[in-house]
């Protein structure tokens, strides 16, 4: 009787991935609404754990080597990501900009530091910048990945490592003297002990701020003379520095290979890595030549540019907190990173917020984001990739979750699987690999509801620039409703949203956010409603409300 029902329950399954496959969103979702970097709704994943779309790739450099649990390979790749594009799971889910791990060639060996044998599925570890990692795909599939994107209005943001080699193994030898350091490891409670040291044992750091000239080192001109594209890379390396005029330094190299990307590819934008251990000095250059890389990509492609945005630049500065403003202080001295081609910081902040009333979270947001981060923005996060203490870790509390991160002030960032419970919780893991299981798709049909309300919420903050780059006014306290308005750059917008209401009839006020007469729907039941006398009566099974004009 057990097996009957656990094979029914995989059927059903099966066939709602399998419906879900065979449906197609509409490509304008998202395209052509107006866009704006501060209201970004990002979606992030690793690559190599989202969805395998081609099994030929899954195994390349013999890295067979058995590993730690979630410590290898595990097959997602290019063509998975594309695939569920074209299935509209990221228009579903209002999706406006899509982020996920690197993509450069990762090394060829496994590292074992106590924690069993571990490869570089995660593409952090970079080998070769020149080159994309064989287990996500080829050049084509990247390509196809990104044009897919922009055909269905989402941003590509590259994941960039300049921080940092991959460890040293057997297959991997490490990179020159005057291009890395190995140690001493850092101790992070200096200016200098955060950014002249290595992260942790057997990961070279990079000598960002050396003005040394630096030639190739040998096993890398080895390698492009055996992949027959030795002569391609040193011509295109002379075009460069001979445009740029810059000095042949370790940071000059590597900001070179990552813009080409955005040349090649049409990259939005850059999630950096690792911005605090780096000279700001390489942060001001990789915006300078990513801004140059894209104006020129959009100069060769005016039928595929989405806007006129500038070229995006994130940064992970780790611990980094929205209550800083446009410092991180690293105890000695303060850097701000919004003065190094920044547009935005990752938060680290909200998941110790996400407990407080909503009202004090949106006043907070508003207030710095307003006021001394004006013009620039932050990107919250719930979950990440190596957050050891995410919020809701045991996926308890997902509806708060979809409510704090998608109607925070600020940029937004789902981690794959926030929005269907996968597990971050996996037995046998060490570290950060129990954050980064395969993406939970046979887990949909049960969390169907739940991954209903991520999508409505993130569909409306996608609709909307208002919700994350609006002004945020509290309207009433109980029941709780506030507004939020947007009037910047010929684009005007306003929403209204009411939480924590009653189910069944509902009186809102909209205060003088939408005239007397005017007819609003309400973006979550999809109820038609009119406003009399600054409010609006309407009777819905939830308790939210999410207000737009039709």
């Amino acid at each position: 009787m057990k097996q009957s029902i656990l094979f029914l329950a995989s059927l059903i399954a099966t066939l709602f991935i399998q419906s879900c496959k065979n449906t197609k969103a509409p490509q304008d979702v998202t395209k052509n609404k107006p866009f704006v970097w501060e209201n970004a709704h990002m979606y992030f994943l690793l690559t190599d754990r989202f969805n395998n779309g081609n099994t030929t790739n899954d195994i390349n450099f013999n890295r067979t080597k058995e590993t730690a649990v979630l410590r290898g390979f595990k097959g997602g790749d290019f063509e998975g990501i594309t695939q569920k594009i074209n299935e509209g799971y990221f228009n579903d889910l209002g999706v406006n900009a899509l982020w996920f791990s690197p993509v450069v060639e990762q090394i060829h060996g496994a590292t074992n530091e106590g924690t069993g044998n571990t490869y570089g599925f995660h593409g952090y570890w970079t080998k070769d910048w020149t080159a994309i990692e064989p287990n996500f795909g080829t050049e084509d599939a990247f390509k196809k990945l990104v044009e897919t994107a922009h055909e269905n209005g989402i941003r590509i943001v590259m994941d960039v490592v300049l921080n940092h080699t991959g460890p040293v193994t057997e297959q991997d030898p490490v990179w020159p003297a005057d291009w890395v350091r190995t140690s001493p490891a850092c101790t992070y409670d200096s200016y200098e002990n955060t950014t002249a040291c290595t992260l942790v044992k057997n990961l070279p750091d990079i000598l960002t701020e050396s003005d040394k000239e630096v030639s190739l080192p040998h096993f890398l001109i080895e390698k492009w003379e055996k992949e027959g594209r030795l002569e391609e890379e040193l011509t295109s390396l002379e075009d460069y520095f001979s445009r740029t005029g810059y000095p042949k330094t370790p940071q000059a190299y590597i900001v070179k290979w990552l813009t080409d990307y955005v040349k090649d590819y049409g990259i939005d934008g850059f999630r950096v890595d690792t911005v605090k251990h780096a000279s700001e000095s390489a942060w001001d250059m990789l915006y300078e030549e990513a801004s140059w890389s894209f104006n020129q990509w959009k100069t060769s492609h005016p039928e595929k540019t989405l806007d006129s945005n500038p070229f995006y630049m994130m940064g992970e500065v780790y611990n980094y907190g929205i209550s800083g403003g446009r410092n991180y202080d690293f105890g000695d001295q303060k850097v701000d990173y919004y003065s190094h081609g920044f547009h935005s910081l990752i938060n680290f902040e909200l998941k110790y917020d996400a407990d407080r009333p909503y009202a004090e979270i949106f006043k907070k947001y508003d207030n710095l984001l307003q006021g001394p981060l004006k013009g620039k923005s932050v990107l919250n996060y719930l979950t990440s990739h190596d957050d050891g203490q995410p919020y809701d870790k045991l996926r308890e509390k997902g509806y708060r979750a979809a409510n704090i991160l998608l109607l925070t002030p600020g940029g937004s960032q789902i981690y794959y699987g926030d929005e269907t419970n996968r597990d971050l919780d996996i037995v046998g893991t060490e570290g950060d690999a129990t954050l980064r299981s395969f993406m939970n798709w046979e887990d949909i049909p049960t969390n169907e509801a739940l991954l209903k309300h991520w999508q409505i919420l993130g569909k409306f903050k996608g609709n909307h620039i208002a919700v994350g780059a609006g002004n945020h006014k509290d309207i009433t306290e109980f029941p709780y409703v506030f507004s939020r308005i947007y009037s910047q750059n010929n684009i005007t917008d306003q929403v209204v949203v009411g939480l924590d209401l009653t189910k069944g009839d509902k009186e809102i006020s909209v205060g003088t956010v939408f005239k007397n007469g005017q007819t609003l729907k309400d973006a979550y039941s999809g109820v038609t409603v009119q406003v009399r006398e600054g409010k609006v009566q309407l009777n819905s099974p939830h308790t939210i409300v999410l207000l737009e004009a039709l």
